[in-house]
Formats: structure tokens, sequence, C-alpha cells
């Protein structure tokens, strides 16, 4: 019989004890997981990381620890936010983004407008656009919104010239040029791999990410660089899943990478190649 009491006994301490726990499950729920101060954010190496560092003491005045997932293309950020891996991503413009939940059937949003990187023209096997010959190698991004833009800056180079209607926010390829007189053969390779392909091409159209991590500088480098109307379409954002945006954690993030510390940061390190646009 004593064997019985306290098996009974232990069986109602044990249901006392989940109960107890759902019930703090059900208000961690309900009150959106407050003890949780770690913000997971995928980034692009540069300049999105750094800047992202930069803000890890504001946030730790606050009380957030602020941890950096790096990734080195433009796919996997996306999917692990989306698979709930990341809180946050921060290594795409706006074109990018839309264009990524249109063939992805998802639904990521821009939470905080941040910079822009001009995109520039780069010298490969040749020096200078004077000197490039006819039928000259010249290298793209392969993905819809960066080839758009850089088709755009070789027709602003007056190298090409595109059909009528293609603005920053179209998904142009090379098969919408309609006049091409020094007959370029136009190469559209990854994004990551273009600084690589310096040595192969006569010229190459560089994203300001990669550029950056090649250790070239767009003001700097560049043989001519895009219009900054056409630059500021492509306002590089941290992304969240939609209902994110005003949480906790993105409220946080967005008001340590806004701040005057990380605008300064932006300013002084990257010298024009990343332009802070808050």
């Amino acid at each position: 019989m004593k064997k019985k009491i306290a098996a009974l006994l232990a069986g109602a301490l044990c249901l006392s004890a989940l109960a107890a726990c759902g019930g703090n499950n059900a208000q961690t729920a309900e009150n959106g997981a407050s003890d949780d101060k770690t913000i997971t954010v995928g980034a692009s190496p540069t300049p999105h990381a750094e800047i992202l560092n930069a803000a890890k003491d504001v946030l730790a005045e606050q009380g957030w620890t602020l941890e950096v997932v790096e990734f080195t293309d433009y796919v996997q950020p996306n999917t692990a936010l989306v698979d709930g891996d990341l809180d946050a991503n921060y290594f795409q413009h706006i074109p990018y983004l839309n264009n990524f939940n249109k063939e992805n059937n998802a639904d990521l949003v821009s939470a905080i407008e941040m910079h822009y990187e001009p995109f520039g023209i780069y010298p490969g096997k040749t020096a200078t656009l004077e000197e490039l010959a006819d039928g000259a190698t010249v290298a793209v991004p392969n993905d819809g919104s960066n080839e758009t833009r850089a088709l755009l800056l070789l027709q602003d180079a007056g190298l090409i010239k595109l059909k009528d209607g293609i603005d920053p926010t179209s998904d142009a390829t090379k098969l919408d040029i309609v006049e091409n007189p020094k007959n370029l053969d136009i190469q559209e390779i990854a994004a990551e791999q273009l600084p690589r392909s310096l040595e192969d091409v006569d010229l190459a159209v560089i994203n300001g990410n990669y550029a950056l991590q090649a250790d070239l500088n767009a003001k700097e480098d560049s043989l001519i660089t895009e219009n900054p109307d056409y630059a500021k379409v492509y306002v590089n954002v941290v992304a969240c899943r939609s209902g994110d945006e005003t949480s906790d954690k993105i409220t946080a993030l967005k008001e340590a990478l806004q701040s005057d510390a990380v605008k300064q940061f932006i300013d002084n390190t990257y010298k024009g190649a990343v332009v802070a646009t808050f």
C-alpha cells in the first residue's frame, strides 16, 4: 500500500511540474520570448558584417547580444531567414529582396534601410574605356536585379544601348541589348566571382560589397560609377520575416544601426564606397 501511495504522489508531483512548465512556456510565448536577448543576423562579410559589428557596443548598452553569421553568397542568408535560423539578415537591396520573394514564394520584408554601394566598372586586361577593343569581354553579375544594374551602367558609359523601358527595377539580361557597337562579349557570372574574373576579362562590373572584399573601392578604383539616382534605388536593407518588423529585436537593431556611432563608422571606413542613407 505504501508503494502505491508513493507512486500516486510521484505521479501527482510530476503532473504538477508539467503543468507549471506548460504554464511558463505559455507565458513566455505570450510575452514573445522576452527573456531572449540575443539577436542573430546573417550578413555578407564586407561591409555588412563589419557595420553590424560596429553596432555591437550600442546594443550591449541596451542589454542585447548581437550574433553575426557570415555568408559568402546571395542565396543562403534569405533561405536561413525563411527557415527561422536567423532573426534578420543584412546583405541585399530591395529589388533583390523583391525578386527573391517572387521566385521563392517567400514573405520577407525590408525592416531597416541602411546604405547603398555604388557599382563600378573595373579594369581587367584593358586599362581604360577608351582602349576597349572590338569583341572585348565584359563580366556582369548573373542575378536579375544586379545584372540590370550592371547593364544600365554599361549604357551610361556609352558601351551599349538597352531597349526602351529598362529601368533600375527591371529584370534585364544581355538579351535586352539593342545596340552593341563594339560587339562586346557580355559574360554573366555569379556576383561573388566577379573580382576573380578580372584577370580573364577586359572589364567587369562589380557589386560594391564584393569589390570591397577584393580591396577595390568604387570611388577610387573604378573607371566609372553608376548614377547616384540609380544607386539609391538599390538601398541595402536589414530584412526580416513579415510581422517581425516591430518586434523588440528589430526595434533595438534599428536604433543601434542608425546611431551616430555607426554612421561615423561607415563614413570613415568606406570613404564613399558605402553611402549611409539615414
